[in-house]
């Protein structure tokens, strides 16, 4: 077993932890570092549907998983790991854009670039320390969100459908002429 110094957790110096997995922190991988992060946050703050690029780096820092903060760490939030844009060298799944700077965990049936299919969504058990290994666990319980019911939550989605009555015994182009009729 390898022993652990954690660097700081909540400001104050961790005493040494055995894990079996990894070496440390500064060992893990960037993009699972952000996973952890967001995924901690999402728990947190279960009523939150996303979060800041920097609220997801500070959360990493406070937690001891970049400590230093890597630069990297901000670039993957900010791309790597970032589902629905364009890959720019990583691949990764571990997020969605949800607006500008605005991130929150991928979950299965979410859109994503197409040059990202087959990528990583979340962490391997064997990479995380021991402690974040319940987090797995969670995130499989908070992304059984099934994609019918985020749909009938979806106001706009919800829409579907909806007036199809108006034009069921008219084709769809002699309706809109009936309704042009008379516009001049």
């Amino acid at each position: 077993m390898v022993i652990i110094w954690l660097n700081r957790i909540y400001g104050k110096i961790t005493k040494p932890r055995e894990y079996t997995a990894i070496a440390s922190p500064t060992e893990m991988k960037v993009a699972d570092q952000v996973w952890i992060a967001t995924a901690l946050l999402h728990r947190e703050n279960p009523k939150a549907s996303d979060f800041g690029v920097e609220e997801i780096v500070d959360r990493a820092s406070r937690e001891g998983l970049a400590n230093p903060v890597r630069k990297s760490l901000y670039v993957h939030a900010l791309q790597h790991c970032v589902a629905n844009r364009a890959p720019n060298s990583g691949r990764y799944r571990m997020l969605v854009e949800t607006a500008p700077r605005r991130r929150r965990l991928f979950r299965l049936g979410d859109s994503y670039d197409a040059a990202r299919e087959g990528s990583k969504i979340v962490p391997e058990r064997d990479d995380l320390p021991p402690h974040y290994a319940p987090l797995l666990a969670w995130y499989q319980e908070w992304g059984r969100d099934s994609v019918e019911d985020r749909i009938k939550r979806d106001p706009l989605l919800a829409l579907c459908g909806s007036g199809k009555q108006l034009w069921a015994h008219e084709h769809a182009d002699s309706y809109v002429r009936r309704l042009r009729e008379g516009w001049e």
